[in-house]
């Protein structure tokens, strides 16, 4: 059973290739009749109109080729598909209209200066490009709409030689009444109107030109891979919207037919899980696609540093010049002023005022090196290095260690505390434990809940000096 998809990739092909089939037939009972017509009254215009619709009989037999091929799906030996078949033959027709311009011309000028031809303006002539235009017309709005519904170049290029037949065939009809009124009602003016069909051969040629000139120009950009005009920056716009996008790099198209291939690089936050960053990724396609539907998307996603972790990191590298650790590094911004808050390590040996003059030279050192920082705000504490050679009494303190369990359970839940160590330096302890954490709390959450227990042990048990806690995620 098909897929909604593919039934419609068949749909489009099967209508691209009726409108390129009758495209065909339309040309080719139009040539024929212009080429009797042109020859039985002599007339250039009328000949030149059935040169024309020769080769677009020709172009139009090579669209119905392309679409066939282009529809194809992509190989090993052509990863993009067939698409540019397409924009190859609207490229052969161009060509083919130069020359056929220039034959017109050629002849024409010889008509008008060196070699003038009697014309016989009959019904006939009048009647092929009356009935010219009408099959013009038709087809040229058929070749539109499926060229339009299927963004298709080769279709769009034979609707567009179509539509300028409509003009073309309508300066003959002007030649030919130029020349019969000349022959019926105004003889003194014979030999110069008889001139008129031939210039109006030549307004066929110019127009020809003008339109396969236009039409040439943007099948050679396609093949060289020019970028539609506006689109990437308009789809650059459009992903730097997409919430988590902090940078949008480089945007390269290409189109191939009636298809659009982007290759787009955008900058996110390094510290984002890689299911985040995907899904940021595909925002981003999606949001492509509505610019250009039914385009082939590849989006590279590059992590880059936020600037305010790069900010931290120079804090942290500026503290580490004087040999100063800091931690808890936080930034706030009002009105253009940044304000840090930080933790500054210190020997527990240290006055006062010695720890205080520490933390006076980071803050100077901080604003010198970023003058956008106005304000440093430094929280002093220990180290801990006096406790580091403290005895491990674990052992022996059973009771301390049922009170850190305890206490520690009765602020994160039952059964949470464990591996609790305690190390003794004369009259004070230091204890480290092992406490389970809900694993879907945020860091800050777990730090309260750290910082709740370290402050119970200490102002709870007499003699608890220092207190850490290594937090764990609980199994469920």
């Amino acid at each position: 059973m098909s897929s909604p998809a593919s039934s419609a990739i068949v749909s489009a092909e099967k209508e691209k290739k009726a409108a390129a089939g009758n495209s065909v037939i339309a040309a080719l009972f139009l040539t024929s009749m212009k080429l009797v017509v042109g020859l039985i009254t002599g007339s250039l215009g009328v000949l030149a109109e059935a040169a024309h619709s020769g080769l677009d009989l020709v172009a139009a037999f090579v669209t119905f080729l392309a679409v066939r091929v282009s529809d194809k799906p992509a190989d090993h030996e052509h990863p993009y598909g067939h698409g540019k078949i397409e924009n190859f033959s609207a490229l052969i027709e161009t060509m083919l209209l130069f020359i056929t311009c220039a034959w017109i011309i050629f002849e024409a000028v010889r008509r008008v200066f060196f070699n003038p031809r009697e014309i016989n303006p009959s019904l006939w002539a009048f009647l092929v490009m009356a009935v010219s235009i009408a099959v013009d017309v038709s087809r040229s709005r058929m070749l539109f709409r499926a060229a339009r519904k299927h963004h298709s170049q080769a279709l769009e290029a034979d609707a567009l030689h179509f539509s300028t037949d409509v003009w073309s065939s309508s300066v003959v009809i002007g030649g030919l009444v130029l020349v019969w009124l000349g022959q019926n009602v105004l003889p003194q003016y014979g030999h110069i109107l008889q001139k008129a069909d031939a210039v109006a051969a030549l307004g066929v040629a110019f127009i020809v030109i003008f339109v396969s000139f236009k039409l040439g120009k943007r099948t050679v950009d396609v093949l060289l891979d020019k970028a539609p005009d506006g689109l990437p920056q308009k789809i650059s716009e459009t992903a730097a919207q997409v919430e988590g996008v902090l940078n949008v790099g480089q945007v390269r198209m290409r189109r191939s037919g009636a298809s659009f291939f982007v290759d787009m690089t955008v900058e996110v936050d390094r510290n984002l899980s890689f299911e985040r960053t995907h899904t940021i990724a595909e925002s981003v396609e999606s949001r492509v696609q509505e610019i250009a539907p039914g385009a082939d998307v590849v989006v590279h996603t590059d992590p880059r540093e936020m600037e305010r972790e790069t900010m931290a990191k120079r804090i942290r590298a500026v503290a580490y010049r004087s040999q100063m650790p800091v931690h808890n590094i936080s930034m706030h911004e009002n009105r253009g002023r940044v304000y840090v808050d930080l933790h500054l390590e210190v020997d527990d040996h240290l006055s006062l005022q010695q720890a205080h003059d520490m933390a006076s030279h980071i803050e100077k050192d901080l604003r010198e090196d970023m003058p956008e920082i106005t304000q440093v705000n430094t929280h002093i504490e220990s180290r801990g290095t006096g406790m580091g050679d403290g005895q491990d009494v674990t052992s022996h303190e059973g009771v301390l260690v049922e009170k850190v369990k305890k206490i520690t359970d009765e602020i994160a839940g039952q059964a949470r505390c464990h591996n609790v160590l305690v190390r003794r330096k004369g009259d004070k302890f230091s204890v480290s434990l092992h406490c389970h954490f809900e694993k879907d709390l945020s860091i800050i959450q777990v730090h309260n809940l750290s910082s709740r227990i370290e402050e119970r042990l200490k102002n709870g048990i007499p003699g608890v000096d220092y207190v850490l806690v290594h937090a764990e995620p609980a199994a469920r």
